[in-house]
């Protein structure tokens, strides 16, 4: 499978590792998302995980493997290596992760597509003058307990701000609720990416739906 990028692939857009579902399959976790209707899925190891190198890419290849049999991209967090080695749809690079020139060029030609966080208005300025960022991580948008090294909160009016200077689309990160979907939305962003809203959702189908139609344009 070689997905072509295109913003529609943010409206709902799915991160987890093993450590977002301690007590779970992430594979069945991810089959029910997929079945729900996700439009994305990154794959995001790390932090409190306990899984081993060989076990991480023994996972990322059957996660990838669902992804693609139902059309939807995969994309690997912060590991070029492992991105290639799983012949990921995209990456995502963080502000302190991996120097993102050096993951554009590592992954060009290899038609994976690739998202850069940015959280102030100097890093996307940053990013603006790149070639090869495909789109932007932008948040926290509201308080976040799934990662321990977040930003500080920018709110919907930090997003507004950020998507209006931003050449390329932006999804919204960050402590994202259905409740809080049409003001995310309204700022113009493409889509959201969300950890616990679907780890610990009584109903991913309801909450999917709901992703995909606050970003049906």
């Amino acid at each position: 499978m070689s997905v072509t990028f295109e913003p529609g692939l943010l409206r709902a857009y799915f991160v987890a590792g093993s450590q977002d579902v301690p007590n779970q399959d992430l594979r069945s976790v991810l089959a029910t998302m997929l079945t729900a209707g996700i439009t994305a899925f990154q794959y995001r190891d790390k932090g409190n995980s306990q899984l081993t190198p060989d076990q991480r890419l023994a996972l990322g290849k059957d996660l990838r493997d669902q992804c693609h049999a139902a059309s939807v991209p995969f994309i690997v967090d912060d590991d070029v290596e492992l991105a290639l080695a799983l012949h990921a749809d995209g990456i995502h690079v963080g502000q302190s992760d991996q120097k993102i020139q050096q993951v554009i060029q590592e992954v060009s030609g290899q038609n994976m597509f690739v998202g850069l966080s940015c959280s102030t208005a100097a890093e996307v300025a940053a990013a603006n003058q790149l070639t090869g960022v495909d789109y932007l991580g932008s948040g926290p948008i509201f308080p976040t307990t799934s990662k321990d090294d977040a930003d500080p909160v920018i709110g919907v009016a930090g997003l507004q701000q950020l998507v209006t200077q931003a050449n390329v689309p932006i999804v919204a990160i960050g402590g994202i609720t259905v409740a809080s979907l049409a003001a995310v939305a309204a700022t113009g962003a493409a889509g959201v990416a969300v950890i616990t809203l679907l780890t610990r959702s009584t109903a991913p189908a309801s909450d999917v739906a709901a992703m995909r139609q606050a970003f049906h344009n």
